[in-house]
């Protein structure tokens, strides 16, 4: 199964390294030396990692098929993915790929069932989990303990710690502010 790892960026320098927007939370070993990854291009290719480091925050790579900047260049904006076996989990218990996630029945803490796991968005600050409301509406849920307090990948099921506005929009308090005119 193909698992999204990465946005290939800017060439770096003139040997044909590309820094890397991470989109893995196990970036040195999907980015590891002899690792290959798939380009989502509309005729996917497949790289060989020759070498990664980590340069001023900034994962950078050199694919052993990428002799130079100018090719570099042609993988600009490219979605890199690893084959990954269905089996396999992160080796962190608190972590979990997308693929886990997407299709889990959410509940409340108190037990209500709200709807279903269509997908996980990733942003720069968090990761938010999209919902499908039982009524058919879609809704955000930052992934934060908080909010998010129990995963059972084994049992199919998230629950959400319900909050007013979080999971029903029409719920959310209104704050009445004073108008500056």
């Amino acid at each position: 199964m193909l698992v999204t790892v990465g946005r290939i960026g800017r060439a770096h320098g003139i040997k044909g390294e590309v820094g890397i927007d991470v989109r893995t939370d196990e970036p040195d070993r999907r980015f590891a030396d002899g690792a290959t990854v798939v380009t989502d291009a509309k005729v996917p290719r497949t790289l060989t990692i020759a070498s990664s480091r980590w340069h001023s925050g900034k994962l950078l790579v050199k694919f052993a098929d990428v002799p130079d900047r100018t090719a570099a260049e042609q993988l600009r904006n490219l979605v890199v993915q690893s084959e990954i076996d269905a089996d396999e989990r992160p080796q962190d218990p608190e972590e979990y790929y997308d693929r886990d996630l997407v299709g889990l029945a959410v509940r409340t803490t108190d037990g209500a069932d709200v709807g279903e796991v269509t997908d996980v968005v990733h942003l720069p600050s968090q990761d938010l989990l999209e919902i499908r409301r039982t009524a058919g509406n879609l809704v955000l849920v930052p992934m934060v303990e908080e909010l998010v307090p129990e995963i059972d990948i084994d049992k199919r099921y998230v629950v959400v710690a319900d909050r007013p506005g979080l999971l029903d929009p029409e719920g959310a308090e209104v704050v009445q502010t004073e108008s500056g005119d």
